[in-house]
Parts: structure tokens; sequence; C-alpha cells
């Protein structure tokens, strides 16, 4: 037997009146998540324990398999890991964004958060511009690191674990009321501006019409991380396909191994096929047990507030992953268990996650089921099927 979970990120909602009262899930065309609904044990996740912020940190561990609230030390230093920084036990880990301020001759403070992700920006530009802010910057105390797109790193020796807002969580406020209160990482920001917002790259930019990256924003504060080796706490050799460096972290953390996609970017036009083809790959000719595929794409539409893109990438994940996983393995004769899912909710409305249980669906290729379910969180909700702690998720998937 083969193991999978197809990660939507983001990917459940609250319902909109634009979609006529339904979800950005139960609105999308999805013939094969429609077809496996019906064979499937269907069912609401909570991924983020009480207490806990709603990131795709916390989330992403649940469903993995680790208990949050005891293996959680921060979102930054799970991005080491991917990045192959090696932390000191004093180093603390800042997640560095380039994001896009507004530009009215104001003071840095009053400036408005626009976006998060500049655009999605590309790693690119992104490494132009944080070379530009390593030489303005950097020090034996502050360093830099690029990591993917708008996502990028920053190593505090000897600093402390400070309380940091995401920018995802503010978007269109100003900035005033969530800058660090430490006094150095927010005169690095406000310099970062000064450095940015006027630099070659950025004037290009918006004569493209894309958003100025010009400032960088810190927030994800922690320590290094320990998990315990996958392998060794479930008995099953697991590989991680993501191109997000938090992901990828969790995975090098866990001792699983990780599989680079040619064109896996983290935005809407990812390389959603060649996820998929990598999945099947790992578990028909590199003799893995289990694969994690994560898709960014529903949760940066979220917050962008994209109803029509994120409909949109839910469709791409049902046909251009699950499809193709499903009728791959079926092919090749492979029995199979899979568990699609989100890990936390992006309502499209908040541009922003929430805490709230997640509909989860889990096919067993060798069990023939029948049953009137679809996969939308209204039906999870009726289902009253509920698992209240969300890191036992992958113990169903393994029928532990």
């Amino acid at each position: 037997m083969k193991y999978v979970i197809v990660l939507g990120d983001g990917m459940a909602d609250e319902p909109l009146e634009e979609l006529g009262g339904k979800t950005p899930l139960a609105y999308a065309h999805t013939p094969y998540m429609d077809e496996l609904a019906k064979m499937s044990e269907i069912g609401l996740a909570k991924t983020v324990p009480d207490g806990m912020k709603p990131g795709s940190d916390t989330a992403n561990l649940s469903v993995i398999g680790y208990d949050p609230k005891e293996n959680y030390t921060g979102r930054s230093p799970l991005e080491a890991l991917s990045i192959g920084v090696d932390m000191k036990p004093t180093d603390i880990a800042l997640r560095c964004n380039i994001v896009t301020l507004s530009e009215e001759d104001t003071s840095y403070e009053n400036r408005t958060i626009i976006d998060h992700s500049s655009s999605e920006i590309t790693t690119e530009d992104a490494a132009v511009l944080l070379e530009a802010v390593k030489k303005a910057l950097e020090t034996d105390i502050y360093k830099y690191y690029l990591g993917t797109s708008y996502r990028h790193l920053t190593i505090w020796d000897k600093g402390e674990v400070v309380e940091l807002t995401p920018p995802h969580d503010i978007l269109g406020r100003v900035i005033k009321d969530y800058l660090p209160e430490e006094k150095e990482l927010r005169e690095m920001m406000e310099k970062s501006f000064e450095v940015l917002n006027n630099h070659p790259l950025n004037i290009e930019r918006a004569k493209k019409g894309l958003h100025k990256a010009n400032s960088i924003w810190f927030w994800g504060a922690g320590t290094r991380p320990k998990l315990a080796a996958f392998e060794d706490k479930f008995g099953k050799k697991g590989s991680m396909i993501s191109a997000v460096d938090l992901l990828k972290g969790i995975a090098v953390g866990a001792r699983m191994k990780v599989v680079e996609v040619e064109g896996a970017d983290g935005t809407l036009h990812t390389n959603y096929e060649g996820k998929a083809m990598a999945a099947v790959k790992e578990l028909t000719e590199n003799n893995q047990d289990f694969v994690y595929i994560h898709i960014e794409a529903p949760d940066e539409m979220g917050h962008q507030g994209s109803t029509v893109n994120k409909i949109k990438a839910i469709e791409y994940i049902d046909k251009r992953v699950i499809g193709v996983v499903k009728e791959q393995l079926h092919k090749q004769g492979v029995d199979y268990r899979m568990l699609i899912m989100p890990d936390h909710p992006t309502p499209i409305h908040l541009r922003t996650h929430t805490g709230n249980p997640v509909p989860f669906m889990l096919y067993d290729s060798t069990k023939k089921l029948e049953n009137s379910w679809e996969y939308t969180e209204e039906a999870a909700l009726k289902s009253g099927n509920l698992v209240k702690n969300g890191y036992e998720m992958i113990l169903k998937l393994f029928e532990k």
C-alpha cells in the first residue's frame, strides 16, 4: 500500500454571496474530487490547536503528524533548514518578506501595506533586491539569506523571540501599530524602503504594472527546531514535494526526502503536472511509502482576495494533480490511500488565515465505499465526523 497527501494550502473558505452562497471549493468544477468523494470518508479536522496562531507552519506540522504544541519553535527556523542555514543554539531566525508599501509622501510608519508578495515576485528579481539590502544592512549580528519568491530569511545572532505580525494579516492597513518594538529590526525595515523603493529594478517593475518590492518585513521569529525522524515515528519512508521553504524545511527537520520539481514556484502558475508525476515516481520507482504534495496557490489567491483565481487554483489541483496521480497509480496497478485536505482556511473576505476545522477526504483504492458525499466544507460539517487533533490525521491515513 502506498500513501499520498494532497494538501491545497488555504483551500477551505466561507460561503460567498457572489458564488450564490457557495464556497470556492463547492463552486469549483472538480470532477476527480467529486468522483472520489462518493467512495471516501469525509469529515473535518482541527489542524490548529486552541491558543496557537493559524499559520501554515502549525497547520502543516499537524497534517504531517507532529503535534504543534510539542514541536513548534517558530516558522522561520523551519525555513532555515530548507535554505541550508545551520542555526546555532543562540540564533533566532526571522522570516524576511519583501513586501509592497504605499509610496505617498509620509513617514515610514504611516505607510500602508498593499501586497505581502510584491506581485508574486520572482526569485530572480528578489535576489537582486535582497543583495541590495544585504549590502546596506548586513552585519555580524544580522545575516540575510535568499529563499524563494518573496520569502527570505534573516538570522539574528544571540537574538530573542519577539512578537511580530505576519504581513498577510494586515493587508490594506497602516503599518504603524504593527512594526517591531525592537529598535534595530524596525530601523532595518525603514532603511530597506530607502534602499528599495527607487531601485532600478523596482522602477522597471512599476513600468510593467507590477507592485514595487520596496520594503523588507520581519516576522515568524523562532529557535532551532527539533523534530523526530518521520520514518522512526511512523515506519514509512516519506517524500515532500513543495515549492515553499517552510514545507521543505519541515521535511528536512523530519529527515524526509525533499523532491525538487522544475517550474514549481508556489504561484497560481506552478508546475502542477510536474509535482504529480514526481509523486508517482517517488511511489513507483523510488520505493517511497508516502508522499506529501503541497500546493500553495489557493492560499496565495485567498491572500490576494481573488475569488476567480482561487477557484482556478482548486480546479488545477483537481485536474492536474489529483487526476494525474489517480490515473497514473491506477494505470500501474498500485494500491494506495489518498488524503485530500487544506491545512487551514484562507477566506477571501478576510484575506488571511483562520483556525477553523478544515474538510478532509480519505480515499482507499482497495475499498469500494458508496455514499452520496460531496467534498465541500458543508458536507464535511454535516458528516459529523470530526478529528479533534489534526496530527492524528496521518494515523488515519496509515490505518494505525
